[in-house]
Formats: C-alpha cells, structure tokens, sequence
C-alpha cells in the first residue's frame, strides 16, 4: 500500500481537504467559521501543507511535492523529469477527491450561501482583479518563492544536513504562511496546478446548489504561473548546486 504514487495522492487529498475545508469554513453561511476572513484562511492552508507532507510520507512518497510544479523544478534540478506526469496525476486525482469530500461535508450549507462566486472561491483560484498579465506575474513569482525557499530549506549551501530530520515540513509550511500573507491576496496563490485543476474540475462536474460557471477563462493561469515560476527557481538552484 505504500508508494510514492499513493503518497502523492494521499498527501494531495490531506492537503486539500484542509485548505479548501477552511475556505469552505469562512465563506459558506452558517457554519461556526463564517466570514472569519485572510488570516484564517492562510493560516490553516499553512498547516495544511504541514499535515499533507506528512501524510505523504507516511503512505510511501519521500519527495512528498504535492505540486506539479515542485515536481517539475527538483527534475530541472536533478536532471530527472519521469516522476513530473505520474506525480501530476496523482497530485490532480488527490485534489480532485479532496474537493468531493470537501462538498459533502459542507452539504447543507451549499444551498443557503447565495454567492455563487463564493462557492467558487472553495474550490479554486481567482484574481481581485483580473489583469491576466499581473495574475500570470504573481502566480510566476509566489511559485519561484516556494522552490527557492523549499531549496534552501533541504541545502547543504544553508545547513551541513539539510533541516533537522523531521523540522523540514513545518519550516515548509511557515513558508507558505508567509507566502499566503505576503503574496497570496492578488490571485489566491494558487502556486500549485493540481490545487487549483483538481478542484475546479469537481466544481464543474459535482451538483453543487446554486454554483454559476467554472471560470475556465482563466484557469490556466494557475497552471502556467506555478509552472514557469517553479522551473525557473529550479534553474536557480542547480546553477547555485543547491
């Protein structure tokens, strides 16, 4: 049962039930969360993460990505890509249950929250304002932030062994912590493919009461951004030899 396609999945969907839970939580009326807001929000999406790398590893994934684009900046830096389209497969599906599960747990509350942009919001990404160059820009640089930050973290450039055994995912979800507070409120930073595809896939395929369009217009700037960011922190870091 355990493998690092399972980890990937299992760690995606940990990851995912948390931070889309949470949203779920503070944007759905009358539950005991309602409208509590960004500092919530990006809280338990940072521990999320911290939830889902262990996870991860506990059902067989070391790399523990969660992320495509994680995914494709350690092969840049390793100078391997086969684990990119198994890992994003995995990744996707993950997210893509975690969403289900999110809708049925928050089932009741889906028919009484009226926003239909809202309900969306749950599910994936946004922009406050939508200006696809600027939205491609911060998706580009909350994902080179990640890696590099990521990088630094397992270096032997920053500590002789890395971070202490078993510290290295709550300084990873602190970094997306400061990531969500500091870069997130443009786009929602997605900074993942699979954290904004799986779900808004979900959204346009579950029966959610009263959901409006899936915003596929700009879908792929949560795919594209996290990629390019990713890549180029890869690129960074192998000529550093991270």
């Amino acid at each position: 049962m355990r493998a690092p396609l399972v980890g990937e999945f299992a760690g995606t969907f940990m990851m995912m039930l948390l931070g889309d839970g949470v949203v779920a939580a503070c944007l759905l009326k009358g539950t005991k969360a309602t409208g509590e807001g960004w500092l919530v929000i990006t809280t338990a999406w940072a521990f999320a993460v911290l939830c889902g790398i262990f996870t991860a590893n506990l059902f067989g994934s070391a790399d523990a990505h969660l992320n495509p684009a994680i995914t494709v900046a350690f092969g840049i830096l390793n100078g391997d890509m086969s684990k990119v389209l198994p890992y994003a497969c995995a990744q996707v599906s993950g997210s893509f249950v975690a969403a289900v599960v999110v809708w049925l747990f928050y089932f009741p509350h889906w028919k009484i929250t009226p926003d239909p942009a809202a309900k969306l919001a749950i599910f994936c990404t946004a922009p406050a304002i939508r200006s696809y160059g600027s939205n491609l820009f911060s998706e580009i640089v909350g994902a080179f932030v990640l890696v590099i930050v990521a990088g630094a973290i397992g270096s032997k450039l920053v500590l002789s062994g890395g971070a202490a055994a078993g510290f290295g995912p709550f300084l990873v979800g602190s970094l997306v912590w400061a990531i969500g507070l500091s870069l997130g409120a443009t786009t929602g930073y997605a900074i993942n493919p699979a954290r904004d595809f799986g779900p808004r896939l979900a959204h346009a395929l579950l029966p959610i009461a009263g959901k409006g369009g899936s915003d596929w217009g700009y879908s792929w700037i949560p795919i594209v951004g996290p990629v390019i960011g990713a890549a180029s922190a890869g690129v960074v870091l192998k000529a550093l030899g991270a």
